[in-house]
């Protein structure tokens, strides 16, 4: 169980609580104590939980149902970002590019293709815009198809890449159409003929049949996993839903065969070269572990005091006795939900240099960090045990004439075992700390 705010002091150049080896003011039957108000150094520290987290990871998935035709990286190799990780083996997505590039190589490409003699082999206006209608039609569903295909790649990189080519593609075959609809008008108008009607609609079609095969080919690349960044590898990654398409361009719909199920116990999960994968089954993960952070889970009761640039000191559960430095690089706008129940702010920082003894820690160990909040140098400082709160009021007895007198103080930086006086009390003045409650008011002190 964390304290939200542990408070731990650093007391440097001073020599504190001269008296307290147990002053007496009542025989053997008195726990009173007396030391001296000094000129220290304070920090204040908040304490929270932690995380070591890696720069980035990012695990890569097959974007289609196959088999890991090769695999090309141990786990543990250090990776450089664009080297070819594994290539996934899918008869289904290169039976469909080929289809696709067999139906490019079928249409013809001169610019009156398909019309008869004097170019108009379509028997007139009427039958050129129910083509035009039909071809309209058939593009639309090719398009809204490569959509919903590409929207099942797991992998956001590969999903986007393809989503934005398909966007790309619709667009300039609207371009396309367009033109042949401007020309269906000039020979409504009598300004031109039919036979460059049907050329603008060739065109159109031939485009589509171009965009299909280079969908497809995109689709065949998406098969060959490259490191997103430079890291280091792990076979394998966290477990993803698997998606139920397959992708297949704007070509016709088809399923991939998906498996469920979690692993066996006792078994590698990572898939093996040779092993069948399902679409969004992950493959490789790269983590990218050149900048070291964590992260630490910081009470709304103290996230108030913590900027960024605060310093913090760091120890690890896995490393115990090892001392890490850590420096805070932004805090969280937004709360979430702590494992306390209550409600926290994420803090983000960076790792400091390791010393030369000290072992590298690893992303997802657990961590305490103890955020240096605030510091009071040249400070007025008492022990915090000679601080009592007096009907809401924070007050010190302090020995002045030789009596006891109650003084009422202003807390400034706070810290576990000693705090700074901003008001109230000065450097030198002796003070009780222990056995408060057995003093008055105008009593006589040792």
């Amino acid at each position: 169980m964390y304290r939200s705010r542990s408070r731990a002091v650093i007391i440097a150049g001073l020599v504190l609580l001269v008296s307290q080896s147990g002053v007496s003011c009542d025989d053997e039957k008195s726990a009173v104590r007396l030391g001296n108000a000094e000129l220290g150094t304070v920090d204040e520290i908040v304490e929270a939980p932690g995380t070591v987290t890696a720069r980035t990871a990012a695990t890569l998935t097959a974007p289609a149902g196959g088999t890991l035709g090769e695999l090309f990286a141990e786990p543990g190799q250090r990776v450089r970002k664009g080297d070819v990780l594994a290539v996934i083996d899918s008869p289904d997505l290169t039976r469909r590019r080929d289809a696709a590039r067999e139906a490019l190589a079928q249409l013809p490409s001169g610019s009156s293709a398909g019309l008869g003699a004097g170019g108009t082999g379509l028997g007139g206006s009427s039958e050129f815009t129910a083509v035009r209608k039909r071809t309209d039609k058939q593009a639309a569903h090719a398009f809204a198809e490569a959509r919903r295909a590409a929207a099942t790649i797991t992998d956001p990189q590969v999903r986007k890449a393809l989503l934005d080519q398909v966007g790309a593609a619709e667009a300039a075959y609207e371009t396309a159409s367009a033109a042949s609809a401007a020309a269906l008008r000039s020979v409504q108008n009598g300004v031109t003929s039919l036979g460059k009607a049907m050329g603008s609609l060739s065109a159109a079609q031939r485009l589509q049949a171009e965009q299909a095969y280079e969908l497809a080919d995109a689709a065949v690349d998406a098969l060959t996993l490259r490191a997103p960044v430079d890291g280091i590898v792990q076979l394998g990654g966290p477990a993803q839903p698997s998606a139920g398409g397959s992708l297949a361009g704007i070509l016709e719909t088809g399923q991939v065969p998906s498996v469920t199920g979690g692993t066996v116990a006792g078994v590698d999960p990572a898939v093996p070269e040779g092993g069948w994968v399902a679409a969004g089954t992950p493959v490789v993960t790269v983590v990218d572990t050149a900048r070291l952070g964590l992260t630490a889970e910081v009470d709304e009761t103290d996230v108030l005091l913590v900027d960024a640039g605060v310093a913090a000191e760091i120890e690890l559960d896995a490393a115990p006795g090892a001392a890490f430095t850590g420096k805070v690089r932004s805090v969280d706008l937004l709360p979430t939900t702590s494992a306390r129940g209550g409600v926290s702010y994420q803090v983000r920082l960076d790792l400091g240099p390791l010393d030369a003894d000290s072992p590298t820690p690893r992303p997802g160990m657990s961590a305490v960090i103890r955020l240096k909040v605030r510091q009071a140098a040249g400070a007025i400082t008492v022990p915090a045990s000679a601080v009592i709160n007096t009907g809401g009021r924070d007050t010190v007895w302090t020995v002045r004439a030789g009596r006891f007198e109650a003084v009422p103080v202003r807390l400034g930086v706070q810290g576990e075992d000693t705090v700074q006086i901003t008001s109230g009390v000065s450097a030198g003045e002796r003070v009780v700390i222990a056995g408060a409650d057995q003093v008055s008011a105008g009593g006589e002190a040792p």
